[in-house]
């Protein structure tokens, strides 16, 4: 990797930072939500307060001997950090962990009844069939008279943005048009992604996904975009292996979008059904490679998940945590280049990000210092800045 600035890997051990509230606030805050959307029995109620006053006054503890998982969190850094508070420890693999935990404390991996079952599923069902989704569904129509182009630049605009306030399908891409005093978008490689899918080109590509609901719907549309205009020869999409961080999308999450995009009227429908065929003869494939619920950096991705990124043509990551994992959730200067943060990765790579983590690189001096002078430190994690970021690292072994 090129020489970059020093940078600290994030603790949560700062009061008043953003990783702290998230460690003290946010997670007791998805411990009682998680207890109140099913009908959980006493003694999965026992186990999330337990793990409630743990995350208050407590330290991380070991996983059970006989957890299935156990072994890969020993070599994910647990042997390492069990016994320590849950804020001296690394904010990415702390937050990773309470939602392992969180899985343990409702049984998901026990055996039984509630085995499978994801705590988070009436979140995000509400959301996916919400009115809101109706509507940007809808707009889809609107694209229809579009010229090619101009319908994947709504489309990518969609995925990036996913459901901020229905900004998915503005036609004007309103959500990205630099504004005064500061960018929404903050940093646009958007024609250098273009460039890697040309019409007809026979590339594959690789969607690491993000949330589920109305935010993967965006990104199934665009999947199917590229498939119907030749831009791509083949997808895939790596979903988690069970459930992690509220609302990102497991293989469920997948087969709910399809089906509401599959019956819903007109251009959306139409979407949903190539995407139905496209699964079943194979241009579409649906995987959940078990490191994407690790709870480290991906320049230590394993040798099969680094292979198939190296064969792909692209590799687009979605959303605040993927980006977390493939710079590094490190204190970098905002104006480190994304180049060099990423030079490890194995193949074309690109990150579409709504910011709502204070981790960021790849910016100029000047839009620093606009968004300094407008908003403090506020974009770094309010969700209304987001960033398209692309580097094309030379291959290994050329």
């Amino acid at each position: 990797m090129p020489a970059t600035p020093f940078a600290s890997v994030i603790l949560g051990n700062e009061p008043g930072s953003f990783p702290h509230g998230v460690l003290a606030e946010r997670h007791p805050a998805i411990i009682r939500q998680v207890r109140d959307a099913l009908p959980y029995g006493p003694g999965q109620h026992r186990a999330l307060d337990e793990l409630l006053k743990s995350c208050a006054e407590g330290t991380v503890a070991p996983l059970p001997a006989d957890a299935p998982d156990r072994a890969a969190w020993h070599a994910w850094g647990l042997a390492e950090y069990a016994g320590q508070s849950w804020f001296d420890v690394p904010w990415l693999w702390s937050e990773s962990y309470f939602y392992r935990r969180l899985l343990e404390a409702v049984g998901y991996f026990t055996p039984g009844p509630w085995r499978g079952i994801d705590p988070f599923r009436p979140v995000k069902r509400a959301e996916l069939d919400a009115p809101e989704t109706d509507r940007e569904l809808a707009a889809l129509d609107d694209l229809r008279g579009l010229p090619e182009p101009e319908r994947g630049r709504a489309l990518l605009h969609g995925s990036l943005w996913g459901n901020r306030a229905d900004l998915g399908f503005r036609l004007s891409a309103e959500g990205a048009e630099a504004r005064e005093p500061a960018p929404a978008l903050v940093a646009d490689d958007s024609e250098r992604l273009w460039s890697l899918l040309p019409p007809g080109g026979a590339a594959d590509l690789v969607l690491v996904a993000d949330n589920a609901g109305r935010e993967l719907v965006p990104d199934l549309l665009l999947i199917a975009h590229l498939l119907a205009g030749g831009r791509i020869a083949r997808a895939v999409l790596q979903v988690k292996p069970y459930p992690y961080y509220v609302s990102d999308a497991i293989m469920a999450d997948v087969l709910d979008g399809l089906e509401r995009l599959r019956t819903a009227p007109g251009a959306a429908g139409e979407l949903g059904r190539l995407l139905r065929s496209a699964m079943a003869d194979g241009r579409l494939t649906v995987r959940a490679h078990p490191f994407f619920c690790a709870p480290l950096p991906y320049e230590r991705m394993p040798p099969d998940l680094r292979a198939e990124f190296a064969a792909a043509g692209l590799t687009v990551f979605k959303g605040d945590l993927n980006y977390r994992r493939l710079v590094g959730d490190r204190r970098w200067p905002p104006t480190t280049p994304f180049e060099a943060v990423t030079a490890y990765f194995p193949g074309p790579v690109a990150a579409l990000r709504t910011l709502k983590s204070e981790v960021i690189t790849g910016l100029t001096d000047a839009t620093e210092a606009r968004l300094v002078a407008a908003e403090g430190q506020r974009w770094r994690t309010d969700g209304t800045h987001a960033l398209i970021q692309v580097n094309r690292p030379a291959r290994e072994g050329i």
